[in-house]
């Protein structure tokens, strides 16, 4: 019998086993588009990506507000007090400094919004912080206006940068710096002080509670949101985009 060559009889070879071949498939929309293989979430995996979802929004609500409003006080013997403060934050101004740390309580802002640029030190959100402090019986004598005169953005920065040159010209030696400010602010407050002051001064913050709502389920009010929320992005932008000019630093 005559050898055939090129043919294969799969029964005398059981065991192989051949790749499985896909059909082609024609591409579509007059051949721009071409169908491929993909892979995709199965049930148990949509189940495990719903559960870290979850997870992260859980410890988003819990831990974010707690981080953004800290409170921790170094040694220090200049208080400042952002002059944006509520009554509930001057009052925290006046028991801060009643303990008796500090000679004095220094206010900062610059020009109050909607009013434009800088027109007088009477017209500034310092000015309007000192007003809060004696409506809450701070000691008329021991608060001290420090304005700024930048307005728009970077506010908290400028005001931190203009107590620093008043303090360097009325060569006040500053051993540390104890902060009053509100709430989910406090973490950026802090950070943009010690970038205004150096890493050779210490910043400390102290965050005054709001008593409109209960920050540990902040979540459920729409002040709590709009700050804790605003504050996280704030925050992002401070600590990871925002850089002063060089001659601020140096100046």
């Amino acid at each position: 019998m005559p050898e055939i060559i090129g043919i294969t009889n799969k029964a005398a070879n059981p065991g192989s086993i051949e790749p499985a071949q896909s059909a082609p498939v024609a591409p579509g929309f007059l051949g721009l588009l071409n169908r491929r293989e993909r892979w995709g979430l199965s049930w148990p995996g949509r189940f495990v990506l719903l559960g870290l979802v979850l997870l992260g929004g859980w410890a988003f609500m819990v831990y974010t507000y707690p981080f953004l409003a800290e409170t921790d006080r170094v040694d220090a013997n200049i208080l400042v007090v952002e002059g944006w403060v509520h009554q509930f934050g001057a009052v925290a101004a006046l028991k801060e400094f009643d303990s008796g740390a500090y000679p004095r309580a220094y206010t900062t802002g610059g020009p109050m919004e909607g009013t434009g640029a800088y027109t007088s030190d009477g017209n500034t959100v310092a000015s309007l912080g000192a007003s809060m402090l004696q409506n809450v019986r701070f000691p008329a004598d021991a608060i001290q206006m420090v304005p700024s005169h930048v307005s728009g953005r970077d506010r908290t920065y400028s005001s931190a940068l203009a107590l620093r040159q008043w303090l360097q010209e009325k060569k006040i030696v500053v051993r540390g710096i104890n902060i009053v400010t509100e709430g989910a602010h406090a973490r950026r407050t802090r950070l943009l002080f010690q970038e205004a002051f150096g890493n050779d001064v210490p910043v400390g913050v102290i965050s005054a509670v709001n008593p409109d709502y209960d920050a540990k389920h902040w979540w459920r009010y729409s002040e709590g949101v709009r700050e804790v929320i605003g504050e996280n992005l704030a925050y992002i932008y401070a600590r990871f985009f925002f850089h002063p000019p060089s001659q601020a630093k140096s100046e």
